[in-house]
């Protein structure tokens, strides 16, 4: 059981793509998963000539339900095994499928899914362990043996935030927060029955989604990951490795991330991740840097690291601040993180900048130093300054991946809808697309799919031409975000992506399936 070898280069010239997160696939099971809505998905952009699929971090999920706050940066989410594939392993039963609740569609109800799922994978992993043949069971210690080296934290960190009812692993007694020796090996002699079912989640997680990429590969269908800069302070990440981050002898954070005020914020965004110790990392030449890319490049072809330009300097607020006013630049680890990707992962690296916001010259230097594409977003084009603003299509260059929006901005339709207060921002988008705006969506991925920019992705949403009620997340909200879902009838309706393979033709960008 391993990934497929693939010769992805970081981008290839003239090609297109879609954003869809798999928890937004339909399904009768509360939330996207990796079964058979993942594959018709895959087979919808093949069809459509779509060379890309991006997705978001694809780790377990805490508060507030973000990709973006996840328990471990190894890990995978198990929300998104498939019941079906477990059914067809023979790990659960006709019943435990048929006692699934009835889960509105279009939308995630996490509060509903999470104890069901728990329980469907509980009952799989006691089927295993009564079942398995020696085969299935020695792929299982494989899989256990080339994880270890963030599984087996991982599995016990999850285990004693059970046993603590979700406690931050800080609430935890002084021995098991600080990882003391004698009582970490007590704790996996006592909890090991539950480390392992969290393992054997994981196993069925790489299975599936290995199985998916395997599919996609096959067809020169490529996945593009995303990988978040900072890790979240209630993960295992932290918990494990202390000395990497900016704590206090309590595990505490002395100092959060964020960014300063600007004109999107007059108080900045305060993120509250801890920030990292940079000459710690510098120590060991980034080795858990190079093994949190490696782990990713597992599970995709190309991965996209959010805030880039914290390599290159990053907001430091002290942690008792409530907003990020009072803080200080400081700067990141710049070119020694990228020699060391280098030296892992070639010359030619296998990733995305996200580049969006107020970035320097110094943040553009190092990217292009490094040969990474950046990112534009075509409602980020238009504004005040839109006559002279670097962000118009007109005005890409090629190494560049562009996008009608992302999971944190609305969708397009809703966009141009809430424009209309400005109407010399308006008057101006008219006047760009030629007067063609009845259809903005449309109009947008036209005006993308025309640029020079190497790579365009859409996100499905804008594809459909939703409105507000398919935006994925609001940021500086921590409810009811992540949760939007495609129906069922929207991968059987072939217009849209008819559409969509249309345009892609057009403007060079096809790439037929190959005939079997």
């Amino acid at each position: 059981m391993t990934p497929p070898r693939t010769l992805c280069p970081v981008l290839i010239p003239r090609s297109s793509g879609v954003l869809l997160h798999p928890t937004s696939l339909p399904g009768p099971y509360g939330i996207g998963d990796l079964g058979a809505s993942a594959y018709a998905f895959a087979d919808l952009l093949i069809e459509s000539g779509q060379r890309f699929w991006q997705v978001l971090p694809l780790g377990p999920t805490g508060y507030g339900d973000s990709p973006y706050q996840s328990f471990s940066a190894f890990a995978g989410n198990p929300l998104l095994i498939s019941p079906e594939k477990l059914h067809t392993s023979g790990l659960i039963s006709d019943k435990d499928l048929d006692d699934c609740p009835k889960f509105a569609e279009g939308k995630v109800h996490y509060g509903e899914v999470i104890p069901w799922k728990r329980q469907l994978i509980r009952h799989a992993y006691e089927n295993f362990l009564a079942r398995a043949s020696d085969d299935g069971l020695a792929q299982y210690d494989q899989f256990c043996a080339e994880m270890s080296h963030w599984l087996d934290d991982y599995a016990m960190f999850m285990a004693m935030k059970d046993g603590h009812n979700g406690a931050v692993w800080t609430e935890w007694e002084p021995g098991l927060a600080s990882r003391d020796n004698r009582v970490i090996a007590l704790i996996r002699r006592e909890m090991g029955h539950a480390m392992n079912e969290y393992k054997f989640a994981q196993f069925q997680f790489y299975k599936q989604w290995w199985e998916l990429r395997h599919y996609c590969a096959e067809r020169e269908l490529y996945l593009i990951g995303d990988v978040p800069i900072y890790a979240s302070h209630d993960s295992v990440d932290v918990w494990a490795n202390p000395e990497k981050f900016q704590l206090d002898e309590k595990g505490m954070p002395t100092h959060v991330a964020g960014v300063p005020p600007d004109y999107f914020s007059e108080t900045g965004q305060l993120w509250g991740n801890p920030v990292y110790r940079w000459e710690a990392h510098a120590a060991d030449n980034f080795g858990w840097w190079v093994s949190r890319i490696a782990a990713q490049l597992r599970l995709v072809d190309v991965v996209r690291i959010d805030h880039f330009r914290g390599f290159e300097a990053y907001w430091r607020v002290p942690a008792e601040e409530t907003t990020a006013i009072e803080g200080e630049w400081l700067p990141g680890p710049r070119d020694a993180l990228f020699d060391a990707f280098r030296n892992a992962f070639g010359h030619e690296l296998p990733i995305i900048a996200e580049n969006l916001g107020i970035i320097t010259d110094e943040v553009e230097e190092l990217r292009e130093r490094f040969g990474m594409p950046g990112m534009a977003v075509f409602m980020f084009g238009f504004g005040k300054d839109a006559k002279s603003s670097p962000l118009p299509p007109h005005t890409f260059t090629r190494d560049t991946v562009a996008y009608t929006g992302t999971h944190d901005n609305d969708t397009i339709v809703s966009w141009w809808k809430n424009l209309k207060s400005d109407k010399e921002v308006r008057e101006y988008i008219k006047l760009y697309l030629d007067g063609n705006t009845r259809e903005i969506n449309w109009a947008a991925i036209r005006a993308l799919q025309a640029s020079v920019a190497d790579l365009v992705v859409t996100p499905v949403q804008d594809i459909l031409g939703l409105d507000n009620s398919g935006r994925m997340n609001h940021p500086g909200t921590d409810q009811g975000n992540w949760t939007w879902r495609m129906k069922p009838a929207d991968l059987t309706n072939p217009k849209p992506f008819k559409r969509l393979h249309e345009l892609t033709e057009r403007y060079g960008r096809l790439i037929e399936p190959e005939e079997e």
